[in-house]
């Protein structure tokens, strides 16, 4: 009898498994399509009347895996089942707002953390953004995925904004003209520079712009050690985290908005840095 508890168990676990991971691929709205549907139901049996709710984009295998899983629980009342796919819908609309944070490490593996690729991450940045995207950089060459993104991303009709530093020869931090590169390559996205130097005394050290990071729509956010460059994309050890929602992505899209808007950065036009 025992060892009959235990099994249910685990079949019940996987039913609510699989009532999670919905919650987290769809839409909350989705979510509530799929509910109302299931709760109308007699039985499991009838399951099948209600995968055209899941839209057509939905997961198949999912979807399956569902069907299954609550064909080896069914005890579990198509009500129980709608309420709690909106529990999970609840609960992935609740961590969504809380924001997600994901580790982005390229390097060695050591099997502890997941390793995905810098240049991925980023990629995934710029596809995402549907209105504004703002990258930062010490440096910016030699990154052709990256340049592709930005075309598509243009194509889109999406506003670029770039905050580079200058070049040695402009009064900057570094040798190469990441400026004049990326005009040449992209000359419709907004290039800003940070002269640091016209607000330093005499006699003391000027800053530079070290920070690197991307930020799509004040809603996704990467925050890396990597500059947009091959080696950071393919070669080096480079850590970074990727934010999802919450406030951290917004609060830093409005940072740098301000930083152009109280004219710290200056847009780096054909006059002052060609």
């Amino acid at each position: 009898m025992r060892r009959f508890s235990v099994r249910m168990e685990a079949v019940v676990d996987n039913l609510l498994e699989v009532i999670a991971e919905l919650g987290l691929e769809l839409h909350p709205d989705r979510i509530a399509t799929i509910a109302a549907k299931i709760e109308t139901l007699g039985s499991v049996e009838q399951f099948a009347v209600t995968k055209s709710s899941f839209g057509p984009n939905a997961d198949k295998e999912m979807v399956g895996r569902l069907d299954r899983a609550w064909r080896s629980s069914k005890d579990i009342s198509p009500r129980e089942v709608a309420s709690a796919l909106r529990g999970a819908a609840a609960t992935a609309s609740l961590q969504e707002n809380r924001g997600v944070v994901d580790l982005v490490w390229t390097g060695p593996s050591t099997g502890q953390v997941p390793v995905r690729h810098t240049e991925q991450v980023l990629c995934e940045v710029i596809e995402s953004a549907k209105r504004r995207l703002f990258l930062v950089s010490f440096v910016a060459y030699e990154v052709d995925s990256i340049i592709r993104a930005l075309l598509g991303a243009i194509g889109r009709q999406v506003q670029i904004d770039v905050l580079l530093e200058s070049s040695s020869e402009h009064g900057g931090k570094v040798s190469y003209d990441s400026v004049k590169a990326m005009r040449q390559s992209l000359p419709s996205v907004n290039i800003y520079v940070w002269r640091s130097g016209k607000k330093t005394r005499a006699g003391h050290l000027s800053g530079a712009v070290h920070a690197k990071c991307a930020v799509a729509d004040g809603e996704l956010a990467f925050i890396t050690s990597a500059n947009l460059t091959a080696a950071a994309m393919e070669r080096n050890m480079e850590l970074g985290v990727l934010v999802k929602g919450g406030d951290l992505p917004s609060e830093l899209h409005r940072h740098l908005e301000a930083l152009i808007s109280t004219k710290v950065v200056e847009k780096a036009d054909d006059g002052n840095e060609s």
